[in-house]
């Protein structure tokens, strides 16, 4: 590639969609946009290898879903058949092997890894080769988690860069409820509670649940938008609770804009592995007044009675009285909504995070040609 071009290649070993896979995809396509070569490599049953051709993102699958000789072998043989400038990993498995079949190679590409979550990084030797030694730098999705890595892994401060996850302005943004609900076959009129997220038991969908069923206004919804393990319990669990027929499972959707622009209020109540949620941002974006709870480094995008509400996580009956309380007051959940918007305009634009991980990876780039 001619001029300052970089050659990127994106490790992802994981099987599952979220805003992890949303994101590695996001940047992907805005650093092509850019003019550079950018490649996923994934497992061919994988759902961001399926996805990213949408994003006009070359995908190459090699069988790196677990670590094995034969993922091994098809990490090592890309990298010897085509030249990369830099590797971007982002689960555990995909590191591991990436960082093994560059230490085979004689002219290696730098290794960035990007850590999207806050669960803990393994104390043992291992580990702190593949971040200490093996990896040139490493992203996390917000400060918290770059404080966190930097205490569990012993790496230096200056190698750990904290780069928020952007999303598009434009396409999130505030719309006419009325219209949207509309659309969506929804009734105009009631308030309406929505979160969207993978169905996983960390996500606290349980505790909404239980939070939504307290609530004194029988007339209120409350829409799920998302799939995974945990639908056929979260199903009976709105049975058991009596809620079934005010709760709507939509699933998956290709577009969340007008789930959102339905909303009255966003809720995410995670208690474990979240970075900086992309559909907490994106609710955000959209002027919705959120609740959500300080875990990972949600804490730093939503500022309690100023951006939306943070409740502890795991407790329902806080998340119920939260709900309420904006539920009651319309003037307040207005004042939330604006202020999350303007927060949303200032600080998670999708522009902005790739041109900072292009600067991670010309920096990189630079070093190890040096």
């Amino acid at each position: 590639m001619a001029g300052d071009g970089l050659r990127i290649l994106h490790t992802e070993s994981s099987l599952g969609w979220g805003g992890q896979e949303i994101r590695v995809l996001t940047e992907a396509r805005g650093v092509a946009r850019r003019g550079h070569e950018v490649t996923i490599a994934a497992p061919p049953e994988s759902r961001i290898h399926q996805a990213a051709a949408g994003y006009g993102v070359e995908a190459v699958a090699i069988p790196i879903a677990r670590k094995s000789v034969g993922g091994l072998h098809g990490m090592m043989g890309l990298l010897r058949n085509r030249r990369f400038d830099v590797i971007n990993t982002h689960s555990s498995t995909d590191s591991w092997l990436a960082a093994i079949a560059v230490s085979f190679l004689r002219h290696a590409p730098a290794i960035v890894r990007t850590r999207h979550i806050s669960a803990p990084v393994p104390r043992n030797f291992a580990t702190r080769w593949l971040y200490g030694r093996a990896t040139r730098r490493i992203v996390t999705t917000g400060e918290r988690l770059r404080l966190q890595v930097i205490e569990e892994t012993g790496v230096s401060p200056e190698r750990v860069v904290s780069i928020p996850t952007g999303i598009d302005l434009e396409r999130f943004r505030p719309g006419a409820a009325a219209g949207a609900r509309e659309s969506l076959g929804m009734e105009r009129d009631g308030a309406v509670i929505g979160i969207v997220a993978t169905l996983r038991s960390w996500k606290g969908h349980t505790f909404l649940f239980e939070a939504f069923a307290g609530l004194a206004d029988r007339g209120t919804r409350l829409v799920v938008v998302g799939d995974g393990p945990q639908r056929e319990a979260l199903e009976a669990l709105a049975k058991d609770l009596a809620i079934s027929d005010r709760v709507r499972f939509a699933g998956n959707q290709a577009d969340v804009a007008p789930w959102m622009r339905a909303l009255d209020l966003f809720c995410l109540p995670s208690y474990a592995n979240e970075g900086v949620p992309q559909a907490l941002m994106q609710a955000m974006a959209c002027g919705l007044p959120v609740i959500s709870t300080p875990v990972g480094s949600i804490g730093e995008i939503v500022q309690d009675g100023e951006t939306g509400r943070l409740v502890a996580p795991r407790d329902s009956e806080a998340l119920r009285s939260a709900i309420g309380e904006l539920l009651a007051d319309p003037e307040l959940r207005k004042r939330l909504g604006s202020s999350a918007r303007s927060a949303a305009l200032q600080r998670f634009g999708e522009e902005r995070m790739v041109e900072r991980m292009l600067e991670v990876f010309r920096v990189v780039s630079r070093a190890s040609r040096g």
